[in-house]
């Protein structure tokens, strides 16, 4: 893990006037711009498992409609056999 070092310089100036200068390492920043790539990809990841999903559904719903026709047309060649027309 990043280590974060911290810079301190103390100026005195007269009257007694302290100035205090902290500085980090910038590793706060780096971090913050990696859980965003992340964020970015799971979100990604997530639309397109999504996606492909619903091409699977439409997939196999079209799939069992052709079934149910294909069903009817033979249920309708039965019924003229039947009839012997």
């Amino acid at each position: 893990m990043a280590e974060e070092r911290v810079v301190e310089r103390t100026v005195e100036r007269e009257p007694h006037t302290t100035v205090i200068e902290r500085r980090g390492s910038g590793a706060g920043v780096v971090i913050g711009i990696l859980v965003l790539v992340a964020i970015a990809l799971l979100a990604w990841f997530l639309f397109a498992q999504n996606r492909n999903d619903a091409v699977r559904t439409d997939a196999v719903t079209g799939a069992a409609q052709s079934v149910g026709h294909a069903a009817d047309k033979v249920g309708d060649a039965a019924d003229k056999a039947a009839d012997g027309k």
